[in-house]
């Protein structure tokens, strides 16, 4: 379950809250206001953004490493891309290192074939199509803060290996699709993201207990990664009108489903019947103070 941050007076509107096309369309002006001033200026040649550059320069500069080796680091490198060995057998920090990369791994192999599908931001000529660039670039930088994790437990040899044949096709074809039938999918592959990232923040304390340092160095780049990802399911769900919203409910448990069914080591990690019940009753009140003063959230999902 979720850590209650908040009592129930606090409790904003569900995700799932019906909205009007004008309250759509004044939302998607509050995120790109919201997304330039969180981001600063975007150096779409190298998908960077310039607030992003700052904050990994800052982790960067002030390095934290964890203070004990890995039981195994080799056990590790050999199962990062492709489960191996029994799952059953690893320890739970490199159990929940390889989860990290696999599910890292899609978000990199999802954003860059989406990255030459969607127009650049000479060629955007509405207000959702902007966004739509910066979010791309956002979730390169999330990979970067990924990369730093890794390091903080001393494994520098990561490299980022596309998916096979099969899944590389479908994640080129996925941009393609007319918007009215990617936004449900799109809207609840990244609630999937929020509620793992919840979930993972949930068992930094039991996982990684005995290394407080190397531990409060992951939290920190977790909520970074998070805050951008509440703002990333308001401004996702803001593609979504009525039958959209019926078929994203729908969605939330087959995908769920789908997407950890081929990560092995979710299951030893996870409550995976909890992420999806606690998909479902998603509201802004489940998340940490800090992260929904840094965020973004949709009028109409507001208490």
């Amino acid at each position: 379950m979720l850590p209650a941050f908040t009592t129930r007076s606090d409790r904003q509107r569900s995700i799932f809250t019906p909205s009007s096309p004008s309250e759509r369309h004044d939302n998607f002006e509050s995120y790109w206001a919201f997304t330039q001033r969180h981001d600063g200026e975007i150096l779409e040649d190298r998908r960077e953004l310039t607030r992003k550059n700052e904050l990994l320069a800052s982790f960067q500069s002030n390095p934290v490493r964890s203070r004990r080796p890995l039981p195994d680091p080799e056990r590790f490198y050999r199962n990062y891309v492709v489960m191996k060995d029994d799952p059953k057998t690893f320890d739970r920090k490199t159990l929940l290192l390889t989860f990290l990369y696999k599910f890292a791994r899609h978000e990199w192999v999802g954003i860059s074939a989406a990255w030459d599908q969607i127009p650049t931001m000479a060629e955007s000529t509405k207000t959702s199509e902007r966004i739509s660039r910066y979010h791309l670039c956002e979730e390169f930088c999330h990979v970067r803060l990924f990369h730093e994790m890794f390091r903080t437990f001393h494994l520098d040899r990561v490299e980022w290996v596309p998916l096979g044949k099969w899944m590389g096709r479908v994640y080129r074809l996925f941009p393609k699709f007319p918007e009215s039938m990617m936004s449900p999918p799109a809207f609840v592959s990244e609630l999937m993201g929020l509620m793992l990232y919840l979930h993972i923040d949930a068992i930094l304390d039991d996982v990684f207990g005995d290394e407080p340092e190397a531990r409060d160095r992951v939290r920190a780049l977790l909520r970074e990664i998070m805050t951008d990802e509440m703002a990333h399911v308001g401004q996702r769900r803001n593609f979504i009108g009525p039958v959209g919203l019926k078929a994203s409910r729908a969605m939330v448990e087959p995908m769920f489903r789908l997407f950890y069914r081929d990560i092995p080591e979710s299951r030893l990690l996870f409550d995976i019947d909890r992420m999806v019940q606690d998909a479902k009753e998603f509201d802004y009140s489940v998340m940490p103070p800090d992260v929904v003063q840094r965020s973004w959230i949709p009028s109409y999902c507001k208490a």
